[in-house]
């Protein structure tokens, strides 16, 4: 038996997407939100697996884990975007980049059918037993998400920063 193990890491991930994104493009507003929420969307599942499943089926198991899914949507929204000519394909392609990180982040410690539908077939990188020899792999896990933390906390505190030699008005 397996665990989910990626808890808190989603969000500060999608805020280091976020700002490579806005260096890329620089004079398009919402990045950063498309990018966190991208991110985080693909666990909006986990009403479903508390109000109305009752838990039986692990929320990995659902379409909105289905990495294929996201690929897909994002292909065609991408697609579709271009062929009306909205001015939205970043933000489109960094929410659907953003869900793909989710997966990404995810496959570290908790199984995900990356092929689904059309295989069922579960990847994982460490496999975290929830007997045996777990804590390694929890603490393993536990650093990778205290470390995407503190990153996206010195990009934060980068932006937030005064730029040293910046001149003050009324000097």
């Amino acid at each position: 038996m397996t665990t989910s193990l990626m808890l808190f890491a989603h969000l500060p991930s999608g805020y280091i997407l976020g700002r490579f994104a806005q260096r890329r493009w620089r004079m398009t507003s919402g990045i950063m939100i498309a990018a966190m929420i991208g991110s985080v969307i693909p666990d909006i599942d986990m009403l479903y697996f508390h109000l109305v499943d009752g838990r039986r089926t692990h929320h990995h198991a659902y379409i909105t884990h289905w990495p294929l899914f996201w690929a897909a949507t994002g292909i065609f929204s991408l697609s579709l975007a271009r062929w009306l000519g909205w001015p939205y394909l970043p933000l489109i392609g960094v929410f659907f980049a953003g869900t793909m990180l989710h997966m990404v982040l995810d496959t570290v410690a908790s199984p995900i059918r990356w092929l689904m539908p059309f295989d069922c077939h579960a990847f994982e990188l460490v496999t975290v037993a929830a007997y045996g020899n777990w804590v390694v792999s929890f603490v393993l896990t536990f650093a990778l998400e205290l470390l995407i933390c503190a990153w996206a906390l010195c990009l934060a505190s980068v932006r937030s920063s005064p730029r040293v030699g910046a001149s003050q008005k009324g000097t």
